[in-house]
């Protein structure tokens, strides 16, 4: 079964929307996208920052995943263009195909819930006992909701086609069993290499919001992919750029979404919520599209300005971040627990303590059909030896205790190591705070 006749007409310049985005400038929209956009569902992306509470200390990282969303869309198009342009004949490439990834693009994070990954790593793991939910399943599940509620017409083939490029990376898709054209299920959310433009746009957008410089220049490897194999292939030369992208991606992680204090609020918005999910049901609204999509950041603003006294202490924890008497870093050891929180934090290169470009195939010119991976010695020495940082970090709740516990913590490390291990200690100001 073919896409329907509106889908498959729809590159009529006249029906294109054109809206401009400061990252990418003009991006064109086309029917099928604006049946989508223009729904209750999606425009809720619009009350989701892309970097959750980032913007408590990065004033600037204000964006949403709705203009995030926007320009995946885009770069999902621009990307099976190029491959169009050069093997559209040679893979079959047809202009639904392109429509297909795009509408992935435009809709892979439509599932996504408040305070970035805070929701499902953290919150719901804490209410859930373990309980595993990832955005990419509900965004599955609110795609079919989206088309239900509001008649989109789009066939089952091809739906089918976009939700299982949407969860191409996660643990629940796989281009295994997919007979043709497996390398289009690459572009939005690649789990053979880590190479899309989900990263290409959030890697740009995130650095620019937050006011830091951003080498990695994705232009460069769009212009140069060939599919060799069924497989998204890279010329040898780019290899650095390559490892740019994933060692941008690696320092924004560091730099900005696990900042201590971004961490800090982090920790504190949880046990609000925590501590107002009985009132407000918040947890449960991941069983229903119908309710999650009321789901977004405001959720905070409905706590703070709320009368009950059942969300008295959640209000409570938001006044202290208001305030700023956010939870103290001491480095890495427990009191009482009721005191304390304790926050593991990973930064790897996308493949946890393997080297992400081992999975990637290589191409030395256009005119060999050989493909090949390359070892980092081959290239320089400069080059990490590791691949995967663990940083721990621990708060105190109560700015009285944060002398006890970085005494305790020091004395931990002369125990364990002999000496102070730690980089950073507590400085002397917070510890006599509050004496």
């Amino acid at each position: 079964m073919g896409l329907s006749t509106n889908f498959e007409d729809s590159t009529d310049r006249r029906l294109l929307k054109q809206v401009h985005d400061n990252v990418h400038g003009n991006i064109y929209l086309e029917p099928i996208s604006l049946k989508f956009i223009d729904t209750e569902e999606f425009q809720r992306l619009r009350e989701l920052k892309q970097l959750g509470l980032s913007n408590m200390v990065y004033p600037g990282a204000v964006h949403s995943r709705f203009e995030h969303s926007l320009g995946v869309y885009w770069l999902a198009g621009k990307a099976v263009d190029t491959i169009k342009t050069c093997q559209g004949l040679e893979l079959g490439i047809e202009r639904s195909d392109i429509k297909l990834v795009k509408l992935a693009g435009l809709l892979h994070d439509v599932g996504h819930g408040p305070f970035s990954h805070m929701f499902e790593k953290e919150f719901l793991p804490r209410v859930f006992n373990g309980f595993t939910w990832s955005h990419e399943d509900m965004s599955v599940k609110m795609v079919d909701h989206i088309v239900d509620e509001h008649n989109i017409d789009i066939d089952s083939d091809s739906l089918t086609k976009v939700k299982q490029m949407i969860i191409a990376s996660s643990e629940h898709g796989s281009t295994e069993n997919m007979k043709e054209k497996k390398f289009l299920y690459d572009i939005v959310a690649n789990g053979r290499n880590g190479i899309d433009v989900d990263k290409f746009d959030y890697i740009v957008r995130d650095s620019r919001a937050c006011g830091l410089g951003c080498n990695f220049h994705f232009e460069r490897l769009m212009e140069s992919m060939q599919v060799m194999g069924d497989e998204i292939c890279y010329r040898a030369k780019d290899y650095l750029t390559i490892h740019k992208l994933f060692a941008t991606r690696a320092d924004l992680h560091r730099t900005v979404y696990t900042h201590a204090k971004v961490k800090a609020i982090e920790l504190m918005v949880i046990d609000a919520l925590l501590k107002a999910n009985d009132s407000l049901d918040i947890a449960s609204s991941i069983h229903q599209p119908a309710e999650f999509w009321k789901l977004d950041d405001t959720i905070l603003k409905i706590i703070e300005i709320s009368n009950t006294q059942e969300l008295k202490e959640a209000r409570d924890i938001i006044q202290r971040i208001r305030r700023r008497e956010l939870y103290q870093k001491m480095g890495g050891v427990t009191l009482e627990e009721e005191d304390i929180v304790v926050s593991n934090v990973k930064i790897d290169l996308t493949r946890g303590r393997n080297n992400p470009l081992q999975s990637i195939k290589f191409f030395k010119d256009y005119e060999s059909d050989e493909v090949f991976s390359i070892q980092d010695d081959r290239i320089s020495h400069l080059l990490p030896a590791f691949y995967q940082d663990m940083i721990v970090r621990v708060y105190s709740k109560k700015p009285e205790l944060v002398e006890a516990v970085s005494e305790a913590f020091e004395n931990f490390q002369l125990k364990t190591y002999g000496k102070k291990a730690q980089v950073h200690s507590t400085p002397d100001s917070k510890k006599q705070r509050r004496r």
